[in-house]
């Protein structure tokens, strides 16, 4: 792990700042590098990583297929890296990203340890000033936020949590030496992706587990397996065909062929589609199957009872089957879990499950939970609560763009964004993967490299027309903040209360965070915005 330096960086002069070292903030540094332009990278962890950095839970893994999740920026890059499993756990993930940084030489531009605190827009410069909690005041032409969109962790809103005695663990800020469960009385709160992740694992090891879910997870079975050294091969062979598959879907990996109702087929047929793609195991196997399955209720809902029918075939007791069976919201509207042994580990005599919706938590003692029906001995709690998914690392920096005016504030109802990039108000402040844009409803590595790509572009545009300042017009974000909103709307997605819309986080206005449409849409979107000239962004001379 990188140690971070001692010393203090003082009113220092730097063309840009970018917050954050996940995957986001290095190829932003490598982009940066190569246009010649100077960069300060500053990261709250002690190494790169961002999401992967902190997320070192038992059973952590992507839920993108491996070969799919690797940057496409380097040839060389493609050809030295060998990924050894379908799905890759967090340990191989952060490898990688360590090689990357030390491939391109990129921990002598990234300050760790430090925290951004705030961003000041100064119009009399056309310059950024950024503080953090080390004392550090850097001014920046341009400042790019590449604080991630599940940075920031969520925990239960029950007063009584540090009662509990125990020691308490959140699966987004895992300790780095890990956990030994062995011997104890365990509760997990939560059946997210990091729940149906890390509760088979914790139930090997842990004498006794207990399992407080509010809303269940539609989950599949992963599939993971070693990576086929021949499957490795020809992709190493094909891997500007892959690439560009994987831009051109909506999803941003798999291109998956999609028939057009879910209700237009006989009952026998659909299920034979939904058979095939289940044994894909994929994320998006058995949503992409029909193309309305995320705008039509009724489809939706053959999907879901698929889902359902798969659960009742693993978990042995009809109680807990249906306990563990997601019903009253649309499949595919939660992010769905890809796990390993998940259900299975409800039929082990050592693992309980307590429905929070039958008998709600009432508070934490310092033995354990009690609920209202029933008083849980623990020795210790994990929390599988998820994120204030992304925009909650970026409320959390003081930002103020033109007057002073807070970003907090101008967001109050919701975020405001022209394409996710850019806020109007703010010039020259770009956000990687911000809100509405597709961000989460894809594979990060493909929204990451177009967003990063965009900025670099737009910032050699910059220099060869001799402007320096870019800011969104208001006319160009309220068209798009109508328009990611009545794209949501066709969906099914606004009908589940969701991290996706906010939902998970009290008085966190209800808004659908990324934009629906795809990966592929999204690409042309912003290839026509350039096309036109940057068309709703207006362009300006730096201050004299």
């Amino acid at each position: 792990m990188a140690i971070a330096e001692t010393r203090h960086i003082h009113n220092d002069e730097t063309d840009a700042v970018v917050v954050g070292a996940g995957f986001a903030g290095m190829y932003m540094l490598v982009q940066l590098r190569e246009l010649g332009l100077s960069a300060q990278v500053f990261e709250t962890a002690s190494d790169v990583g961002g999401t992967w950095y902190w997320n070192r839970y038992p059973g952590a893994r992507c839920d993108v297929l491996s070969l799919y999740y690797s940057y496409s920026f380097s040839k060389e890059l493609e050809q030295e890296w060998d990924w050894t499993e379908r799905y890759a756990t967090q340990p191989e993930i952060l490898r990688y990203a360590d090689h990357v940084a030390e491939r391109f030489d990129l921990r002598r531009s990234i300050r760790f340890e430090t925290k951004v605190t705030s961003a000041t827009y100064h119009e009399d410069q056309g310059r950024w000033e950024v503080r953090t909690d080390r004392g550090d005041r850097v001014f920046a032409r341009y400042c790019i936020m590449a604080t991630g969109c599940l940075s920031t962790t969520k925990e239960p809103e029950i007063d009584s949590l540090q009662r509990f005695s125990g020691p308490i663990y959140h699966t987004g800020k895992w300790p780095q030496g890990g956990v030994d469960f062995t011997g104890l009385r365990v509760g997990v709160i939560g059946t997210g992706s990091s729940g149906v992740q890390s509760i088979p694992l914790i139930a090997e090891q842990a004498a006794d587990l207990t399992v407080f879910q509010r809303t269940p997870a539609y989950s599949m079975p992963a599939g993971n397996a070693p990576v086929d050294p021949e499957l490795l091969a020809q992709w190493k062979a094909n891997y500007a065909h892959h690439r560009s598959e994987a831009r051109q879907s909506g999803f941003g990996d798999v291109v998956v062929p999609a028939g057009e109702s879910a209700l237009a087929v006989e009952p026998d047929e659909r299920l034979r589609t939904y058979e095939d793609r289940w044994g894909w195991s994929v994320l998006t196997g058995i949503i992409s199957s029909y193309r309305d399955l995320l705008v039509d209720a009724g489809a939706n809902e053959t999907a879901a009872e698929f889902v359902r029918s798969k659960i009742r075939e693993v978990v042995t007791d009809p109680e807990v089957a249906e306990a563990l069976s997601p019903r009253g919201y649309p499949f595919g509207t939660k992010r769905p879990c890809l796990d390993t042994g998940y259900y299975d580990t409800f039929n082990r005599d050592n693992v309980h499950l307590v429905d929070l919706r039958a008998t709600p938590l009432e508070e934490f003692t310092p033995e354990g939970i009690r609920t209202t029906e029933h008083d849980y001995p623990l020795d210790a709690i994990v929390l599988a609560t998820g994120f204030d998914a992304v925009t909650g690392a970026l409320s959390r920096i003081d930002i103020r763009g033109r007057d002073g005016v807070a970003l907090g504030d101008k967001w109050a109802d919701g975020p405001r964004t022209y394409l996710g990039l850019m806020v109007a108000g703010f010039p020259n402040l770009f956000t990687i993967t911000g809100p509405q844009s597709p961000s989460v409803l894809t594979n990060m590595m493909v929204s990451i490299e177009q967003h990063v790509e965009w900025i670099a572009d737009c910032l050699a545009f910059l220099r060869r027309e001799g402007t320096e300042i870019i800011e969104a017009t208001l006319h160009a974000e309220d068209a798009w903040v109508d328009h990611v909103r009545e794209i949501a709307e066709y969906t099914l997605f606004p009908k589940t209360d969701s991290w996706y819309m906010g939902a998970n986080v009290p008085g966190k206005p209800r808004v659908m965070l990324p934009y629906v449409a795809g990966a592929a849409a999204y690409r042309t979107r912003c290839e026509e915005v350039v096309a036109d000239g940057y068309g709703g962004f207006v362009r300006t001379p730096a201050p004299s």
